[in-house]
């Protein structure tokens, strides 16, 4: 799937998608990826989003979107009723992120979860350099404004995984917008893509 104007973390999320897989794309954002989704490879996909102006943006497309919480809503979808679930940049906004993940695995056999590095050395060397919770291109909001309240980073998401039993499938990090490998990519990647299955 070619992942033109897509953020580099939903270009690789987009590109594991088969066609006629059933997704939910939680914190779907307006909708880009499932709009891409449906423009390239038919998929009918549903989206579950916080923000109002974006459940509107996202409906103005024909998109499938209703409005809900994460930490709440995702109880309400019966066990299996997709093939794959999405969490792009929402894990860390969330209050319960393990209940967050458990509900995917429920909802889905197969899950994608990608979420700013806050191990990344820029974010680092702004810690120590100035003592301030850093401003970066991939945290490009104040402290006091962020919807971010929990700052994971890719060795915590690891052992949250090894801890809970959680099989990874694949892992994808991106440093500038690009693909890195997998060597120190706790500090030189600026964002984590991970493939969750359910055994």
């Amino acid at each position: 799937m070619n992942g033109v104007g897509l953020r580099a973390d939903l270009a690789l999320i987009a590109a594991q998608v088969p066609a006629g897989t059933r997704v939910l794309d939680v914190g779907c954002g307006d909708g880009t990826l499932m709009a891409a989704l449906r423009a390239q490879r038919g998929i009918d996909a549903r989206g579950l989003e916080l923000d109002a102006a974006n459940v509107a943006a996202a409906m103005a497309q024909g998109l499938a979107v209703v409005q809900g919480d994460a930490d709440r809503d995702l109880a309400d979808y019966p066990g299996d009723s997709f093939d794959i679930a999405i969490l792009s940049q929402t894990l860390q906004t969330t209050h319960h992120p393990d209940r967050v993940i458990a509900e995917l695995l429920r909802i889905a056999p197969r899950a994608f979860v990608s979420f700013p590095n806050f191990a990344h050395w820029r974010v680092r060397w702004s810690l120590l350099w100035n003592g301030r919770m850093p401003v970066t291109a991939e945290l490009p909001v104040s402290w006091y404004a962020t919807p971010n309240i929990h700052h994971l980073t890719v060795r915590d998401f690891q052992g949250f995984a090894a801890e809970r039993g959680l099989a990874i499938d694949g892992a994808w990090y991106l440093a500038g917008g690009r693909p890195i490998g997998a060597a120190g990519a706790n500090w030189r990647a600026e964002q984590a893509v991970f493939a969750l299955r359910r055994d």
